[in-house]
């Protein structure tokens, strides 16, 4: 795609990546959990997935990026986009989760509010995609379909008979746009026969859930055929609320808004559905048995990645976070280990992980959402023993940043810095505590940990005292605005 493939001689229809981050990606469950999900992990390279999707979008005639995401991963995401240099991003943060169609309403008027006629590329922040050069070219085809006032999905060449995917058929081909079609149909995920039916027949593509249109174009739409969506949607636009760098939609009126797709609200039921067909290399990575077929294997059919050793062992996915996996004469097995959690499954049950996450979460299992690393804006903690009335975590604090001002009802603390330099509030006292020394908080004081120095700070915290949840801190100040 050349660099005026997505301009026009006005300049008035600039091309905007709008990158959608929700979702908790449970199907790569245990590496994948509700507090850190997929599109955070670097799956496939020494990037994480949001920062691929990212820099897809870093092209000339491309305008800066809005990331609509839960509110709970915006420092995450701030902090992964500023490790790839991407510092101009319009990061909107959903108070709640309401599915596609309510996130991509609100990217549409927040750019509609500065030009209507802008073009949104509308993408999953968790998605693969080998062949960057044929993507440009099937997006330069869509762009062009969008300024018809199309609404624009890429349709993925069939590779295997997919049951994880939903399909388009693809209808007449655009008299406006050679080689964009109209949409004759969209369907759901199908079982295995059908499937096998689909591949047979070339009008049938995967569903990429990828979108191109124009931003007043899909308003027009959205508004005709979900009026609640737009309406509750456009309140929570008009209501929102400066917090730091981000834009903070309002509670209010976005929890009014239906839970539904893009696909149910808009795709299947516009008379302006176009597909430009595609085969980049596109997955989005929704099973383990999804990133086995993208990882590189060994002569056996192994992929592996971590502290792994097989003997003896086929077509298999090996993964460890933690400590070493070892996996001897089987086939076709998942192992995934992380520090906190093993999951084991045949290759051809990996849609089914999504199920045990189901019944982790009724168990009220915290492994099921979240990692016993917890990242937070100022850096992240992780507990290392816990026992009757007391608990060991560490706790790493980034260059200049600071923790809450705060008070617990029910634990006392000891810290011990092994790395850094910390100084530390407690009640009226400022203390400077160096590597090797420690500080005493009483039950009651009012105390917070701040990074003065240039490196991490790491240290170690012991907790004592009768309850040591999470929700036993009462926040006095905080610089990240939580509650």
């Amino acid at each position: 795609m050349s660099d005026t493939a997505l301009n026009t001689k006005s300049g008035t229809q600039a091309v905007i990546p709008v990158i959608l981050s929700g979702g908790s990606g449970s199907r790569l469950w245990p590496v994948s959990r509700g507090s850190f999900p997929k599109q955070f992990w670097p799956l496939l390279s020494d990037k994480t997935l949001l920062q691929e999707t990212a820099l897809r979008g870093e092209q000339p005639g491309l305008g800066c990026p809005v990331v609509v995401c839960n509110a709970e991963h915006r420092f995450l995401i701030a902090e992964q986009l500023r490790e790839v240099g991407i510092t101009n991003a319009r990061i909107v943060l959903e108070p709640t989760g309401r599915n596609s169609a309510p996130a991509i309403a609100a990217a549409a008027l927040l750019i509609a509010e500065e030009n209507p006629d802008a073009i949104m590329w509308v993408m999953a922040a968790d998605a693969a995609i080998k062949d960057q050069s044929a993507l440009q070219t099937a997006l330069a085809l869509a762009v062009d379909a969008a300024r018809n006032d199309y609404i624009v999905t890429f349709g993925m060449q069939p590779r295997k008979p997919e049951t994880g995917y939903g399909y388009i058929e693809r209808g007449a081909e655009l008299e406006e746009v050679s080689g964009a079609y109209q949409v004759a149909k969209f369907l759901e995920k199908p079982d295995s026969e059908r499937a096998a039916e689909l591949i047979r027949d070339e009008r049938y593509l995967w569903n990429s859930g990828m979108f191109v249109a124009r931003a007043h174009t899909l308003l027009s739409e959205i508004e005709a055929f979900e009026p609640r969506v737009y309406s509750s949607v456009k309140n929570a636009v008009t209501e929102r609320t400066s917090d730091m760098d981000f834009e903070r939609l309002s509670v209010e009126h976005f929890t009014q808004s239906p839970d539904i797709s893009i696909d149910y609200a808009v795709a299947e039921r516009t008379k302006r559905a176009a597909v430009v067909p595609g085969d980049f290399g596109w997955s989005d990575i929704g099973s383990w048995d999804a990133l086995w077929e993208l990882t590189p294997k060994d002569a056996d059919g192994n992929a592996t990645s971590g502290d792994v050793f097989l003997d003896g062992a086929k077509n298999c996915y090996v993964r460890s976070d933690g400590i070493v996996a070892t996996v001897t004469g089987v086939e076709d097995l998942i192992v995934v280990v992380t520090k906190d959690a093993v999951m084991v499954s045949h290759r051809d049950r990996a849609q089914d992980v999504k199920k045990m996450v189901a019944r982790l979460v009724a168990a009220g299992r915290p492994e099921a959402l979240s990692h016993n690393r917890v990242y937070r804006p100022w850096g992240f903690y992780e507990s290392l023993i816990q026992g009757d009335r007391f608990q060991v975590k560490r706790i790493s604090v980034h260059s200049g940043q600071k923790l809450s001002l705060q008070k617990h009802f029910h634990r006392a603390e000891h810290w011990v810095v092994v790395a850094g330099t910390a100084l530390v509030t407690r009640d009226d006292e400022q203390i400077m505590v160096r590597e090797n020394e420690s500080v005493y908080l009483p039950l009651g004081a009012i105390h917070r940990l701040e990074n003065p120095g240039r490196i991490p700070l790491t240290l170690i915290e012991v907790q004592s005292g009768p309850y040591l949840g999470e929700d036993d801190i009462v926040r006095i100040e905080d610089v990240y605005a939580r509650a």
